[in-house]
C-alpha cells in the first residue's frame, strides 16, 4: 500500500503556511479549547461565539457563505447572492430568496407566497393550515402581471379569473371594485363606489350608470354627474374643463366645495369658501388667495422658478434654481443651487422628536439627525451616507455602526434583504459598537478583525489564520497558524506550546458507589 506524501518544500513559504492553516481550520474545535470568541481560518471559515461558547455566526469564502442572527431575532444564512433563507427563533423556516429581488418565497403558520420579480405571484394556504376564519383567509391568488389574474375563495362573489387582453374580471384591485374586459380595448367595464362605466371601445366611447350618470365621446366631450358629490365635465380633453365638488360632512376647514373651470393653457380658476386660485398661461403665471383654515397668499411668475407665498401656516420664497426656502405646517425646507444642496427640519409630535436632514446632490451626501423635542441635552441620533464610500449610524447613546464601501444603503434604507444579499460584497470595512467599550471592527470580510469588551476585560485581534492575539483577565494568548502553536501566559504557566494538541478536559465522573 502506497502512502501519499506531500512535499511542502515545493510550495512557496506563504502557500505552505496557508496549507497548514487550512489543516488547522479543518480540525478546529469550539472555544472550549481556545477560549476565544472568534476562530479565524480565513478564507476557509470564520466562527464567532458568545460568552457561553455557543456559536452565534460564521462566514466562509469571504462574503459568500454565511450564517448570522437578524435584527428581529431570526437567523439568516445562505450563499450570497444566489440564495438566502430565514428561520425564526424556534428554527422554523420562514423565507427563501434566490438572486433577490428575482425570486422570493415566504411562509407563515397558515399561508405561503412566492413571487418572480413581483410580476409572477402566487399566494395560497399551506397544507395542514388551520380552519380559515373568513373567505379572505382561504383565498388562493395567482398572477402573471399584466396578463393573468385569478383568485379562488369560498365566496363566488370574491373570486375571479382574467386573461388580458382577451377576457376576464378582477375585483378590489388596481383601485377598482370591479374591472372586466373582453378583447381589450373593444369592451371594458369598471365599477367604483356604485357607479359602473362601460367603454366601447376604451377610452373613446363611455357610458356611466348607477350611483353616477354620464357619457363621453373622448376627447371631444365627457360628463359624469354623481348627485350630491361631484360633477366633472371636459371638452377637447385636456384643454377645457368644468368640475364641481360638493361639500361633504367630514370636510375640514378650507377643504369644502370647489369649482374648477378653465381652458388650458390660457386660463384656469379654482374657487371655494375662503379660497381662490387663478392661473394665466398655465402653469407659468398665477396667484392664490386663501382665508380658511388660515390666511395665505401666493404669487407665481414663470412657475416653478419664481414663487412668493406668505401666510400663517406656510411661507414660500423661491428664486429657482438658485435659492428656495419654504415652511409648510412646520416643515422647513431650503434648496440652494437645486439640486446641489437641500436642508430640511421638521417635528414629529407623535414621537416627540425633531428631525434635521441635509443632502448634497440628493444622495451623494445624505445625513439625518433625530433629537428630543423636549430635552435639548438628550442624545442626538445620526445617520450619514457618503455615497458610495461610507454609511454610518450613531444613536447618540454609545451605539454606533459604520461601513466602507456602501453603495446600496442610501437607496434601500431598512431593506434587510438587500442588506443580507448584496451589501456584504462591498463591505471592505465594518465597525459595530453595541455599547461604549464593546466594539468589533473587521476588514476584507473578516480577514482582519479587532474585538474588544471593556466590561469583560477582553480584547482579540486576528490576522486571518496567520496570527491571533487575545487578552483576557489573568490570561494572554498569541496563536500562530490558527492555533498550531503559540505563546500563552496564564495560571497554567507561561511559554510557547502546540495549541493544536490542547483538548478540553472531560468533566469528572462520580466514582461508582459500592454496595
Amino acid at each position: 500500500m502506497k502512502v501519499l506524501r506531500v512535499n511542502l518544500n515545493c510550495f512557496p513559504n506563504v502557500l505552505r503556511l496557508l496549507v497548514l492553516c487550512g489543516l488547522a481550520a479543518a480540525g478546529a474545535g469550539v472555544p472550549a479549547r481556545a477560549q476565544d470568541r472568534e476562530q479565524n481560518a480565513w478564507p476557509f471559515v470564520i466562527r464567532q461565539f458568545d460568552a457561553a461558547g455557543k456559536r452565534v455566526a460564521w462566514n466562509a469564502a469571504g462574503p459568500f457563505l454565511f450564517h448570522q442572527p437578524a435584527s428581529d431575532g431570526d437567523t439568516v444564512s445562505g450563499l450570497r447572492p444566489i440564495w438566502l433563507q430565514r428561520h425564526n427563533a424556534l428554527g422554523d423556516f420562514r423565507a427563501f430568496y434566490f438572486l433577490y429581488p428575482l425570486f422570493s418565497y415566504t411562509v407563515d403558520e397558515n399561508t405561503y407566497k412566492w413571487s418572480l420579480f413581483e410580476l409572477v405571484r402566487m399566494t395560497d394556504r399551506r397544507k395542514g393550515a388551520g380552519v380559515p376564519q373568513t373567505v379572505f383567509d382561504e383565498r388562493g391568488e395567482f398572477e402573471v402581471f399584466p396578463f393573468w389574474f385569478s383568485r379562488v375563495t369560498g365566496d363566488p362573489e370574491m373570486s375571479y379569473r382574467g386573461l388580458f387582453p382577451l377576457h376576464g374580471t378582477i375585483k378590489n384591485k388596481l383601485t377598482f371594485e370591479r374591472l372586466s374586459w373582453t378583447l381589450f380595448p373593444l369592451y371594458v367595464e369598471n365599477e367604483k363606489r356604485g357607479a359602473v362605466t362601460t367603454s366601447t371601445p376604451w377610452p373613446f366611447i363611455r357610458v356611466t350608470r348607477g350611483a353616477a350618470k354620464g357619457f363621453a365621446v373622448w376627447p371631444l366631450y365627457s360628463v359624469v354627474d354623481r348627485p350630491g358629490v361631484s360633477r366633472d365635465e371636459f371638452f377637447l380633453w385636456p384643454l377645457g374643463f368644468n368640475a364641481v365638488r360638493h361639500a361633504r360632512p367630514d370636510d375640514e376647514p378650507g377643504k369644502g366645495p370647489r369649482h374648477n373651470v378653465g381652458f388650458l393653457p390660457f386660463y384656469a380658476r379654482s374657487t371655494g369658501p375662503g379660497y381662490r386660485d387663478v392661473n394665466y398661461l398655465w402653469p407659468f403665471f398665477g396667484h392664490t388667495d386663501r382665508t380658511l383654515p388660515a390666511p395665505y397668499r401666493e404669487t407665481r411668475y414663470l412657475w416653478p422658478f419664481l414663487v412668493q407665498g406668505r401666510g400663517n401656516d406656510r411661507y414660500v420664497n423661491r428664486w429657482g434654481p438658485f435659492y428656495t426656502n419654504s415652511v409648510i405646517k412646520g416643515y422647513d425646507k431650503t434648496w440652494i443651487a437645486w439640486p446641489l444642496y437641500r436642508h430640511a427640519e421638521w417635528a414629529n409630535p407623535e414621537r416627540g422628536l425633531m428631525h434635521r436632514k441635509t443632502q448634497f446632490l440628493y444622495f451623494v451626501y445624505w445625513e439625518e439627525e433625530q433629537r428630543s423635542a423636549s430635552r435639548r441635552d438628550a442624545p442626538v441620533a445620526t445617520l450619514r451616507h457618503v455615497w458610495p464610500f461610507y454609511s454610518g449610524w450613531d444613536n447618540g447613546a454609545g451605539r454606533r455602526q459604520f461601513q466602507v464601501l456602501s453603495p446600496f444603503e442610501v437607496f434601500f434604507p431598512g431593506n434587510e434583504k438587500v442588506r443580507h444579499s448584496w451589501t456584504p460584497f462591498v463591505a471592505l470595512v465594518r465597525h459595530e459598537q453595541p455599547a461604549p467599550g464593546d466594539e468589533r471592527t473587521s476588514l476584507l470580510w473578516n480577514a482582519v478583525t479587532w474585538d474588544r469588551s471593556a466590561a469583560e476585560g477582553r480584547s482579540e485581534f486576528h490576522l486571518g489564520p496567520l496570527l491571533g492575539v487575545s487578552t483576557q483577565p489573568e490570561r494572554k494568548r498569541i496563536a500562530i497558524g490558527n492555533g498550531l502553536f503559540g505563546f500563552q501566559r496564564g495560571a497554567a504557566g507561561t511559554g510557547w506550546r502546540m495549541f493544536w494538541l490542547d483538548f478540553p478536559a472531560k468533566p469528572a465522573q462520580p466514582a461508582p458507589s459500592s454496595r
